[in-house]
Order: C-alpha cells, then sequence, then structure tokens
C-alpha cells in the first residue's frame, strides 16, 4: 500500500507515495531548470536526511547516474573525485562541493513536478560509488541498473527482508552499505528509520521503541556495545539478528553482546565492487566465518603464487563470480587488474571449507581497512610528503580491536618534527578515519631496488596492534 510508513526521520513520516511525489518533484526541477539528460552523472554530497533517498530516486528518474560522494572529504578528495567522474551537475547539502561547482541544495524546498520517469536501461550507469580497491588512489565504482539491482536481490534474500521488517540506518549512505541497505528496504516495503548520525543510545532506544527487527553493525557498534554499561536495560528482543559486516567478527564482542542481549549475529561479506559476496545463514551463523556464497554468486580460492584454483581448505586469494559485480572502474584503465578471466579479484585472503563456508584471514595487497572504509596508503603518504620536514613515509595498517586495523605512519624526518603536527595535517586534508593513529619516526624506509616499499618490514619493526 502507497500510504504506508516506508521511511522515518526523527519526527517526520514518510509513505511511499510521498517519497515519491516529492521525487517527481526534484527530477523536473533537475530536468527543466538544471537540465539533466538521460546519461548525465550528477554528483550527490549529502548528509543522512530523507532528501538524500528522494535525490537519489530522482536521479534514477531522469536516467541519470547518482556520483555518491562522501560528506566526510575535504576539499582535496572532493577533486579528485570530481577529476575522474567528470559530473555534468550537482546535488546536496555540502560546502566543499558546493565551492567546487553549481550545487542545487537540498536545503531548498521542492516543489511539485512531474517528468516522464524513463524505463531504465539495465545496462546503464546507476550509481559511482569510490573504492580504492586494492592499490593506489580512491577509484570510482561503476554499478549499472542490473549490478546493482542483482545486489539488492542477493541481500533482500541473504537477510530474509519482507514487508514486515523493520531497520534502522545510521552508517553514511555515500557508503555501498547504506545505499544497499535503502534500496533494499524500499523494495522489501520495510519500515525504515534513517539517523541524522550515529549515536548508540539513541540507536537502542529506536530497537525498543520501533520494535527494529534487523541491526547493522560494523565493529565500533559491535565494540560499544559490548561495553555498554546499560545493554541489558534496553528491550532488543524484536532483533531477528545483528548483522556483523565490514571486518571479520570479533568472536569475544560478539558472544558478550549475545550474552548480555539474547540476539545472535549474522556475518557478512561484501566490497563497493561486488556489494554482496556472502551472507551466514540466519539462523545457523557461525562467527569464525563469512558465511556461504549468497545464491547467485560464485566463489573460488586461487593460489597466491601460481594463480591457478585450490582446493578446500587451502589458502589463497579470494575470487568471485557474479552478475551484481561492477561494470569497470573510473579511470577505465585500473579495470583489467581487479579481474581474471571475469572472476572479480578481492584481494583479500582465505580459504573454503567442504562445506562452502569462507574464512577470510588476511589482505593480499597494501589496502587499510579502517571501519569498513578501504583507504589507500598511497593517497595519506601523498600528503604527509608535502609537509617539509618529511623526507620519507610509508603508510600501513595493524590490527585494532574496534576500527579493524589502525593506521600507522613511519616518517623519516629531515629534523625536529611533531608527530601530531603531521596526524593534523592529514586531518585537515582527508577524511578523518584517514588520520593515523600513530606516527613512527624511523631512520630509514625499507625499499625494493624498484622503489616499492617494504611495509611488512616495518610491521615488524615498528607496526603493534593499538592498545584500545
Amino acid at each position: 500500500m502507497s500510504d504506508r510508513i516506508a521511511l522515518v526521520f526523527e519526527e517526520q513520516e514518510f509513505s511511499r507515495e510521498r517519497l515519491d511525489t516529492l521525487s517527481d518533484g526534484l527530477a523536473a526541477r533537475l530536468a527543466q531548470r538544471e537540465g539533466v539528460r538521460p546519461g548525465d552523472r550528477v554528483a550527490l554530497m549529502s548528509s543522512n536526511r530523507p532528501e538524500f533517498v528522494v535525490a537519489v530516486q530522482a536521479i534514477w528518474r531522469l536516467g541519470a547516474a547518482v556520483v555518491l560522494f562522501s560528506p566526510a572529504w575535504k576539499r582535496a578528495e572532493a577533486e579528485h573525485a570530481l577529476a575522474i567522474t567528470q559530473p555534468a551537475h550537482a546535488v546536496g547539502d555540502h560546502p566543499v562541493l558546493a565551492e567546487l561547482m553549481p550545487m542545487l541544495s537540498l536545503d531548498e524546498p521542492i516543489e511539485p513536478g512531474w517528468v516522464r520517469p524513463r524505463t531504465a536501461d539495465l545496462d546503464a550507469d546507476a550509481v559511482l560509488v569510490f573504492s580504492s580497491g586494492t592499490t593506489g588512489l580512491p577509484k570510482a565504482v561503476r554499478h549499472t541498473h542490473r549490478s546493482f539491482g542483482a545486489a539488492v536481490k542477493h541481500w533482500r534474500e541473504a537477510l530474509g527482508m519482507t514487508g514486515r521488517d523493520r531497520i534502522q540506518i545510521a552508517t553514511p549512505p555515500s557508503h555501498i552499505l547504506g545505499l544497499l541497505n535503502i534500496v533494499t528496504a524500499l523494495e522489501s516495503g520495510a519500515w525504515m528509520r534513517l539517523h541524522r548520525r550515529f549515536d548508540l543510545d539513541r540507536l537502542l532506544e529506536c530497537v525498543e521503541n520501533d520494535r527494529i527487527t534487523i541491526e547493522m553493525a560494523v565493529a565500533p557498534i559491535a565494540l560499544a556495545m559490548a561495553a555498554h554499561p546499560k545493554l541489558e536495560s534496553y528491550d532488543l528482543s524484536s532483533l531477528r539478528f545483528i548483522m556483523w559486516g565490514a571486518t571479520p567478527v570479533t568472536r569475544s564482542v560478539a558472544e558478550t553482546v549475545t550474552a548480555r542481549s539474547g540476539v545472535g549475529w549474522v556475518p557478512a561479506y561484501g566490497a563497493s565492487e561486488l556489494p554482496v559476496i556472502t551472507c551466514n545463514p540466519v539462523g545457523a551463523s557461525d562467527l569464525d566465518s563469512a558465511g556461504r556464497a549468497v545464491p547467485g554468486v560464485e566463489l573460488r580460492v586461487v593460489s597466491l603464487e601460481t594463480g591457478e584454483p585450490v582446493g578446500p581448505g587451502e589458502t589463497g586469494e579470494i575470487q568471485v563470480l557474479a552478475s551484481s559485480v561492477m561494470a569497470g572502474y573510473l579511470p577505465a584503465e585500473a579495470t583489467a587488474e581487479a579481474f581474471d578471466d571475469g572472476w572479480y579479484r578481492t584481494g583479500d585472503v582465505g580459504h573454503l571449507d567442504q562445506g562452502g563456508w569462507l574464512r577470510i584471514t588476511d589482505r593480499s595487497k597494501e589496502m587499510i581497512k579502517v571501519r569498513g572504509f578501504q583507504v589507500a596508503p598511497a593517497e595519506i603518504e601523498a600528503v604527509l610528503h608535502g609537509h617539509p620536514s618529511v623526507a620519507d613515509c610509508a603508510v600501513y595498517g595493524v590490527p585494532d580491536r574496534a576500527d579493524g586495523e589502525a593506521i600507522i605512519a613511519a616518517v623519516l624526518p629531515t629534523g625536529p618534527v611533531d608527530p601530531a603536527e603531521l596526524v593534523k595535517l592529514v586531518g585537515e586534508r582527508l577524511a578523518s578515519y584517514k588520520r593515523p593513529s600513530r606516527i613512527v619516526l624511523v631512520a630509514d624506509i625499507p625499499r625494493l631496488p624498484s622503489g616499492k616499499v617494504l611495509r611488512r618490514v616495518l610491521k615488524e619493526r615498528h607496526g603493534r596492534p593499538s592498545d584500545h
């Protein structure tokens, strides 16, 4: 029914009909006054708000593609994203994007209007999200209507989401998981609460008061739940499960939450390039496993030495074949190395057992995964190299209980330098989750003759898990 509540934000309620009416109005404005045409790319840089959902729907109604900019980005990151995606138009509520190109503000009232919705070309781009893949500076991941639609179908089936479910979203919609959750909830007819920002007490209150049935968590949320002094005071009995994504499960944390709340976990695994890869069967979770491949997804593990497939229990790179895989990267030349004869190379290392359960043990490449976000060492190194007191540097990750990995920067100084000043510099230029948690001043940066940094040597010499 169109008058059922589809989205709640603070005290506002939106039926599916109201969301569609607002999307029609914004689409008319974009087409008639901003000149958005089928095939155009439209940058969207927005905080968590209902207008984000309206903007995505409006852009898709016009046959255009939405380019998701993180509201955490600083100017240099937004400039890089604009350079590689070249959007013709912009929508949002963020001053960084407004300073870089003309931007239709989501703070303006949306007037009534209508344009004939275009039938989606399934092979046209629907959404571009940013990921560093396994190496280098962030790349734009291109998903078509076909690939993203397949991911939504996989997610809906993996979670068993129906119109009876109630879900809340506090993660950034500009991240693939946030967008996937929003669209899957809308497609399923589920009731959804969107939060302006993450606040654990508010989330727990809403589970109790809204009778939430599906909760999403990344490692910091799980850790905060386990440490919450009053977790038992909240009635979480409506939850069917809590989904753990972005990093491998920390068993002790998950078990503490379950013991204190009575709610079990569903570990899942995906990537910006292929949003849903594996998921634990609901009600049959193995906390040490990322689960089994969801229907429609094929998994294989190949030798890190030969590239040939290996048998059950043998360790190698995890590769995936699915209709939900990205169409490619921008810049386009980065696409080829992401695939091996059609199989997407995850860059993760692990093994499959006889029953098809996947266990992830390591990263085969250099990326650092912080709270589910891919962080490229090269991006942080480029900022540090710009400091006059830095002769050389190398960035790497070490295990961190709360964030998955913590960022360590090894710096060869030219003279006296304050590590706090270097952390501040990165924080000024890049998103806050890319700030190093520790600066290590070193006498040399070990490299191969080719110039490639020996990060493993640095980890052995200076790396240690952070204390928190």
